[in-house]
């Protein structure tokens, strides 16, 4: 039987919010504060929110990162405790991620390259619905498309922005991506499509002067978009740590059934 990990050195990372602040001050009473770059695991004490900045901050690290909900929406975070942590640490089961790339180009021919790990979504920037044209592997699979928006989800985002837009809930462990519209006007009753991960999907936008539209990564946004690029980035693997019984998988199943 293999050895459990050893997580002895711990970052602590805490969201502003004074629940998180007086998590911070009783975890760095009873395990220390070490430097990230020099932890074995770093610990964010906070909500969803933060955990994603804590994902993208260390997202070329390798570092695991293993979160205690101190905040307002905790679907990516374990329960909160102060007892015997670094136990807890070394059962906790492991599940890797890798974030979505987009590569924007703007109306100037400007290219923005930012990462995602819940979504990449493009918005309409004004009164009128976009009219966008959908690209899978370089077939055109959607000539147009009006509606609000359209966003492509990994695992770990399906049960975000994704479920808000009525798209699917997809097992972490799936390799699949999600996408969905954003209250399509035309076609009406289109619902999205499920994609391999390795599909390679190109958004363009018509009329883009008369009918600007916005891309954003997770909080990343460009403005003024013409086209946008996304894949699942596969050179990149970040490791989430959850406590057994409470892994992504099983709080993926559990939305499902309405838990």
């Amino acid at each position: 039987m293999s050895n459990p990990k050893r997580y002895d050195k711990i970052a602590f990372v805490a969201s502003s919010v004074p629940e998180a602040q007086a998590a911070l001050e009783q975890l760095t009473a009873l395990y220390g504060n070490h430097d990230a770059s020099e932890a074995d695991v770093v610990v964010a004490l906070g909500g969803d929110g933060l955990m994603l900045q804590t994902l993208h901050q260390h997202m070329h690290t390798g570092k695991p990162i293993y979160g205690m909900h101190r905040g307002t929406v905790g679907f990516l975070m374990n329960e909160f405790s102060t007892h015997d942590l670094h136990t807890r640490l070394a059962a906790a089961r492991e599940n890797l991620i890798n974030p979505l790339l987009m590569r924007a180009t703007d109306v100037h021919g400007a290219v923005h390259l930012h990462h995602a790990i819940n979504e990449v979504a493009l918005f309409r920037q004004s009164h009128q619905a976009a009219r966008l044209r959908i690209l899978i592997d370089e077939h055109v699979r959607m000539p147009e498309l009006i509606a609000d928006g359209v966003l492509v989800a990994t695992p770990a985002g399906s049960t975000a922005y994704n479920l808000s837009a009525q798209g699917p809930i997809l097992p972490i462990n799936a390799a699949l991506l999600a996408l969905t519209p954003i209250s399509a006007f035309r076609p009406r009753r289109w619902r999205g499509a499920l994609l391999p991960n390795a599909a390679f999907v190109v958004i363009e936008v018509l009329e883009g002067d008369k009918r600007p539209v916005a891309a954003v990564a997770d909080h990343d946004e460009v403005r003024d978009v013409r086209r946008v690029e996304v894949l699942s980035d596969k050179t990149i693997s970040m490791r989430m740590l959850f406590d057994p019984g409470h892994s992504l998988e099983e709080r993926i199943l559990r939305e499902q059934f309405g838990h």
